[in-house]
């Protein structure tokens, strides 16, 4: 072999070699591989790279190296990335703009788990109670049934009812919610029929804080120094709701009514279903039993209303 044709000879293997290693294609065979190989090896620290003469590089074949474009991009999001285009700027600039995307999204994650308060583990005998047996309930189908026991002369009930009612506004659409005033007394009974006659003139929403304002800020219990007097009870909150537009002939209407009864006879039965010794108390779907006490204060009963009626509704 002469020495012309061992020297074709000896670039021709190199070149192949080096085309071979630079081709290296992603799992998918549609791109070069954006990870740099496992086996690949890099100069000690103390020991520059070799590198090779423009000649040494045209002796065999190969085009002579170009030095890499890095610029440091800002994006939109006010983070940075590295740009190092060469002949594949266009393909560099998307990866790009993937990292940085993805970067973005990283650290909204990231504080997003900071700032979350952690999660608040219950304990069944502690912060609520599991009824044996369980209740039925009066929803719907695929429905989580929370009810709430009250009364609008207690001063707790008076206390959360802001928070309760800002949960009702916002709670999950499976959670069906219903209060039941409760039944322990003549005097409760009383209240309790002019709960159900705001409900039955569909005026419970807007007027249900009103009530509770002109018992507890006003000073007007709404019945009368003796809890037994009806009729006494009746011209009180009559008076007091025609302050807020509803006729005397409509609110008594309403107050004796069929339905009006029915629903203080449904609230008289569910008080002794459940056994409710104290308000405001917290029922879930008929198998638990809560209250401020055992969730540890307003704001943690609410938590935990939603994290039982969210276990049941996964169930």
């Amino acid at each position: 072999m002469t020495l012309r044709a061992a020297r074709l000879y000896l670039a021709l293997a190199v070149g192949m070699a080096l085309v071979a290693c630079g081709q290296t294609s992603s799992p998918s065979g549609h791109g070069p591989a954006d990870t740099t190989p496992a086996t690949a090896l890099t100069p000690p620290a103390n020991q520059a790279a070799p590198t090779e003469s423009v000649t040494e590089r045209q002796e065999v074949g190969l085009a002579p190296t170009q030095p890499a474009k890095i610029a440091r991009l800002r994006n939109e999001d006010g983070s940075e990335s590295v740009d190092d285009s060469g002949e594949n700027g266009n393909h560099n600039s998307l990866l790009a703009a993937v990292a940085s995307t993805m970067a973005a999204a990283t650290s909204a994650a990231s504080a997003a788990a900071t700032n979350s308060p952690p999660a608040i583990q219950w304990t069944e005998g502690v912060n609520y109670t599991r009824l044996v047996p369980a209740q039925p309930t009066a929803v719907a189908p695929g429905q989580i049934e929370v009810l709430e026991f009250f009364w609008y002369g207690c001063p707790h009930c008076n206390a959360i009812d802001p928070l309760v009612e800002s949960w009702r506004k916002t709670k999950a659409p499976y959670i069906g919610f219903s209060r039941v005033p409760v039944m322990w007394s003549a005097g409760h009974r009383a209240t309790a029929r002019l709960f159900y006659t705001l409900k039955n003139l569909g005026k419970v929403d807007e007027l249900h804080a009103a009530v509770f304002k002109e018992i507890h800020v006003n000073g007007d219990p709404l019945i009368t120094s003796d809890p037994n007097d009806a009729a006494g009870a009746e011209r009180l909150q009559s008076a007091f709701v025609a302050k807020l537009g509803i006729s005397p002939d409509e609110f008594a209407k309403a107050y004796h009514s069929f339905s009006v009864d029915t629903d203080l006879q449904r609230a008289d039965e569910l008080g002794l279903r459940y056994r409710i010794e104290g308000v405001p108390t917290f029922i879930i779907n008929g198998k638990y039993l809560t209250d401020v006490r055992l969730a540890g204060s307003p704001e943690r009963l609410l938590v935990l209303v939603n994290d039982l009626a969210a276990q049941e509704h996964r169930h």
